[in-house]
């Protein structure tokens, strides 16, 4: 067996489901937990896993898992032997369950395993290239949260507004997405982000204008509405603000 292989898959199981391997695999496990709850024991320590879970077992770490008593357990799994460029996105632990923050990363690792499943099965020409891509956007994102640690629903804001700045949206339609007051989500925002609701927005979009006006040809009256400002006055100033110069000085400088 070529133990570089990526080996997956997606199983619904019962109470019943157990595995144990008394001296571990010469490859890592990781598990991502879509539905019900799973259990996972090494000597010394347990866990358990629930939806929106991702659990990790090291190589060489003897275990044993299996679904918990009187549950179900639907999880999306895979065997894998890091590449080098992944050894910094491992955690340092050898058994390591992590909550996957926010309803739009979870979904995000769930089509990841997806893919990574879908390639394995159809064995294309570069199947197990293909299917590392999938992990490596797992491991990624796994690190990421690890290393900001940002409240979940303030991630999920975070993902409306780059998903949504094209278009008006208010604090008060954003906290009702994460069940907080507008003021209790424009606190936990600040506390997370360092700024605020509206300066992050704001960023968000003349990033955008940025980019629209180093590789088209718009205008800046179009940029700035595809951006999602409907006044070109606020929009030139907040450019002004954010870059120190207004938009016609920056294309101007740009086309040098």
């Amino acid at each position: 067996m070529n133990h570089s292989l990526i080996i997956t898959g997606h199983f619904h199981e019962t109470e019943s489901y157990s595995v144990t391997r008394a001296v571990g695999r010469d490859d890592w496990l990781i598990v991502y937990t879509v539905e019900g709850k799973g259990e996972f024991h090494m000597p010394g320590e347990s866990i358990d896993c629930q939806a929106g879970d991702v659990t990790m077992l090291k190589a060489g770490t003897p275990h044993r898992y299996g679904t918990c008593r009187g549950e179900t357990w639907q999880l999306q799994w895979a065997h894998f032997v890091p590449l080098p460029q992944h050894q910094h996105l491992l955690p340092s632990g050898s058994l390591v369950n992590q909550r996957v923050m926010g309803e739009a990363d979870r979904e995000r690792i769930h089509q990841a395993f997806n893919r990574l499943l879908d390639d394995a099965r159809k064995r294309g020409d570069y199947w197990n290239e293909l299917c590392m891509n999938a992990l490596q956007e797992v491991l990624l994102l796994l690190a990421e949260q690890r290393k900001q640690r940002m409240d979940g629903r303030i991630a999920e804001v975070m993902h409306t507004l780059a998903q949504r700045m094209h278009e008006s949206i208010t604090i008060p339609e954003l906290a009702r997405q994460v069940a907080l007051s507008p003021s209790r989500l424009s606190h936990l925002f600040k506390e997370n982000t360092g700024t605020s609701i509206i300066e992050t927005l704001n960023t968000m979009r003349i990033r955008e204008a940025v980019l629209l006006m180093e590789h088209t040809d718009l205008s800046l009256t179009d940029i700035s509405y595809r951006v999602g400002y409907r006044n070109y006055n606020h929009f030139a100033g907040q450019f002004q603000q954010q870059l120190g110069m207004p938009p016609r000085a920056y294309r101007r400088k740009r086309e040098r």
